[in-house]
């Protein structure tokens, strides 16, 4: 699980005298006299192992099936690019009333005062008329057929990609799990493997998938399978099994770059989860603490964390550096 947390609007994107803007060019909301409409939509492409012509491919691609209207913007040369899709309309052009009949067609069919059919946005998608609060962001609605087409195109590169509205896409926190997200083991497995008790680790595991048991009685019952280890045990775990998945430490690198706050939060351990972040550079992490008696290990501190810890933590983190997001349901602004 990754959780990113109040936007950060980047420079020069959505002015604020437009309350929406159709990606079609379609016209359905009022528009500000002597302005122009302006929304971005970002397609961001990255390649799994840098190759600059690959990227140049699937630049041109999509440019193809967006009728060459994206603008080219490396993101790391040979790693990863943006595709910025400009939707705009000078303010010359039809009313509202006029084209919103138009607004269930692919190509932009009114044309008045000089504005030629589709000027200054590609030919498709359309996108259905937008809400009151349109002007606040797109939902998932509005931007699957962007993601359909740039799913066609790209099929067949060995690339990863995002669509998403430009605007508000930088974040101002991270919070995210450690075992199998950050790390790509689970780190109570591994500590079974060691004490050899992997098989019953892994049957309460399942129990506690299949809903059989809470996530605080299965620890305390793999706690109980896993006494006596010593620190030298956790210590061998740490070094030689847990490894960070690819890009965890780019990610937390670049959202701290970009002045972002980055959480490790966890339902494992804080002997592990110091290490991780360190490895990957969080700011903080949060975890449950290990109990010692005599040198071995005797159980994890009471409260147990576990899933509603990792949500309590979202929102304490977001609360004291007043971020609004997804699961915020007050009253603030989303950023």
């Amino acid at each position: 699980m990754v959780h990113f947390a109040g936007a950060l609007p980047p420079s020069g994107l959505l002015q604020r005298n437009v309350l929406a803007l159709p990606p079609s060019g379609l016209l359905e909301r009022k528009v500000i006299t002597g302005f122009k409409l302006v929304m971005e939509i970002a397609i961001t492409v990255v390649a799994v192992h840098s190759q600059d012509n690959l990227l140049l491919d699937v630049a041109a691609a999509l440019q193809r099936d967006f009728n060459g209207a994206l603008e080219f913007r490396w993101l790391g040369q040979g790693e990863a690019l943006d595709l910025i899709l400009h939707a705009d309309a000078p303010s010359s052009c039809p009313s509202p009333v006029e084209l919103a009949s138009a607004s269930s067609k692919l190509n932009m069919t009114a044309s008045a005062s000089g504005c030629s059919e589709g000027e200054g946005t590609p030919s498709r998608p359309s996108r259905p008329a937008p809400s009151p609060l349109a002007g606040e962001g797109w939902g998932e609605g509005e931007i699957s057929p962007f993601k359909q087409i740039v799913a066609e195109a790209v099929a067949n590169y060995p690339v990863d990609w995002c669509v998403q509205p430009a605007e508000g896409r930088k974040k101002r926190m991270l919070i995210a799990d450690m075992d199998s997200t950050t790390i790509g083991q689970e780190s109570i497995d591994e500590m079974a493997e060691l004490k050899g008790v992997r098989p019953q680790i892994a049957a309460l595991t399942e129990r506690s998938m299949r809903g059989e048991l809470e996530f605080e009685s299965g620890l305390r019952e793999r706690m109980r399978l896993l006494r006596g280890m010593t620190e030298a045990d956790l210590q061998r775990v740490l070094d030689g099994r847990l490894t960070l998945n690819p890009g965890a430490r780019t990610l937390v690198q670049t959202m701290k770059a970009h002045g972002a706050h980055t959480v490790l939060v966890s339902g494992g351990f804080t002997f592990f989860t110091s290490a991780v972040a360190g490895r990957a550079g969080f700011a903080a992490n949060r975890g449950n603490v290990l109990l010692w008696d005599d040198g071995r290990l005797a159980g994890a501190a009471e409260p147990i964390q576990g899933p509603e810890a990792k949500l309590a933590a979202l929102n304490e983190e977001a609360a004291a550096r007043g971020i609004s997001h997804s699961g915020d349901r007050g009253g603030r602004r989303r950023e």
